[in-house]
């Protein structure tokens, strides 16, 4: 099956479906739970000193799936990279996909509705991972140099094109 729309989950749940175990014999907790796609969240040169901080801030409160923090990461980190290189930038994805993703696959066939009949919140099986951030939540920070702020903005900018919602790029000191 071919992936989902990110709009379906966008929406924050009521409440989070994040309790993860590796014990088999206790139901309260979710098995057989994808991995989430975002795997490196710090990229550049971790230990060095920078001056400055550009961070990227959403608007509204959302979930934002393990696929989009991973295109955000990729994004962000290229322009980077082939702006300014590797040993110039701290590049850091804050929000982890704690929240377990589920659907409940429709009937496809004739008579369908007969089928579904009683179905009206299924259950589902779990499908990917999100991350629910907050109003104002920095979801992307880059630390650099002030002479390199301007592509620590626009890989910023290029990063928030991967969001669900709108966002803003703000830079501090």
């Amino acid at each position: 099956m071919a992936l989902r729309p990110g709009r379906i989950y966008r929406d924050v749940p009521g409440q989070a479906y994040t309790r993860m175990s590796q014990k088999k014999e206790n139901d309260n907790f979710i098995t057989g739970a994808p991995a989430p796609k975002i795997q490196i969240f710090d990229m550049g040169a971790k230990d060095k000193k920078f001056t400055h901080k550009v961070v990227l801030k959403v608007e509204k409160e959302c979930c934002i799936r393990s696929n989009a923090l991973e295109s955000a990461r990729i994004a962000a980190n290229s322009h980077l990279r082939k702006s300014i290189g590797r040993e110039h930038y701290h590049l850091r994805i804050k929000p982890y996909p704690h929240h377990v993703l589920r659907h409940h696959p429709l009937a496809g066939v004739a008579q369908a509705d007969r089928y579904y009949e009683g179905m009206r919140k299924p259950f589902g099986r779990s499908i990917g991972r999100a991350a629910i951030v907050n109003k104002n939540q920095e979801i992307v920070e880059v630390r650099t140099n002030e002479k390199n702020i301007q592509a620590a903005k626009k890989a910023c900018e290029r990063a928030g094109m991967k969001i669900p919602v709108s966002f803003r790029v703000h830079v501090k000191e």
